[in-house]
């Protein structure tokens, strides 16, 4: 999959229980290239994460000829952060908590972290759009000092309507972006996510070339690429057309299949469509 640049990954929640050497293994005989890391998946708090188990995730990458991508699924756990709470307290929380993860995303290795986060982002009650928007720069303003730092970039992901009712597309994410305008903040685009959206598919990815760093490779139905409706091949065009040359990072919401048929599955597919 390096082939025109385009590199493949995989993100490691679909593998439960597993060691992180193992994951590493695995995907590597498969032929992905990177792997991207769900630090709730590894403890419930990145501050409980010891120095030398960061360093192992090093060592079991550079073993098996994997990159860590980065980290995602940011703020699952410990619980009471919000980027979008009219309480300053729990913002300055959620803020050093950013701030600490992008410590551990540069300390694995990592690259980018990818924000969602829907829950703790939404609007709530009697709460405006303007204001929400003003408490999620101020909650990322430390946490993207120290990104600058360290090499890290954090990517906003637009979500689809029935996950949150802030940011919840392409357009909107980029706007956010360009009003920051800060050179590490930039976009993640998920398939999934995009399929809610009134835009083609391609074309949302071509409008978003400016901002675009990591693409998240699913289908609408919650299963990997390949599993659904959602047609790879004008994907792959449009970013090759647009000269992408960052990862398509598979994931998945629904683990039926098991993490070895999803892994295989999706590799295999990606392949097909991308010759």
């Amino acid at each position: 999959m390096s082939q025109n640049h385009i590199k493949l990954g995989i993100c490691n929640e679909i593998f439960k229980g597993w060691e992180i050497e193992e994951v590493f293994r695995f995907i590597a005989e498969l032929g992905y290239d990177g792997l991207e890391i769900a630090p709730y998946t590894l403890a419930d708090s990145v501050l409980d994460i010891s120095s030398e188990e960061r360093k192992a995730i090093v060592t079991s990458a550079a073993k098996f000829g994997v990159e860590v991508i980065g980290t995602h699924w940011l703020l699952v756990t410990p619980p009471g952060l919000s980027l979008s709470t009219p309480d300053g307290a729990v913002r300055k929380k959620s803020s050093r908590y950013l701030s600490s993860l992008v410590e551990f995303t540069g300390d694995i290795g990592g690259s980018l972290m990818v924000l969602g986060s829907p829950k703790q982002r939404s609007i709530g009650k009697d709460q405006d759009r303007d204001s929400v928007e003003q408490y999620m720069r101020e909650v990322l303003e430390e946490p993207l000092s120290i990104a600058e730092e360290r090499g890290v970039f954090i990517c906003l992901e637009p979500l689809s309507r029935a996950e949150t009712n802030f940011i919840n597309t392409a357009e909107e994410a980029c706007a956010f972006i360009a009003r920051v305008s800060h050179p590490y903040l930039r976009l993640i685009l998920d398939v999934k996510a995009m399929s809610d959206e009134s835009l083609p598919i391609p074309e949302i990815f071509r409008n978003s070339r400016d901002y675009l760093l990591h693409v998240h490779a699913n289908d609408k139905n919650l299963r990997g690429p390949g599993s659904g409706s959602v047609d790879f091949q004008p994907i792959i065009s449009v970013l090759r057309e647009i000269n992408y040359s960052g990862y398509l990072s598979v994931e998945v919401f629904d683990f039926e299949e098991g993490p070895e048929a999803i892994a295989r599955n999706a590799r295999n597919y990606l392949k097909q469509v991308y010759r």
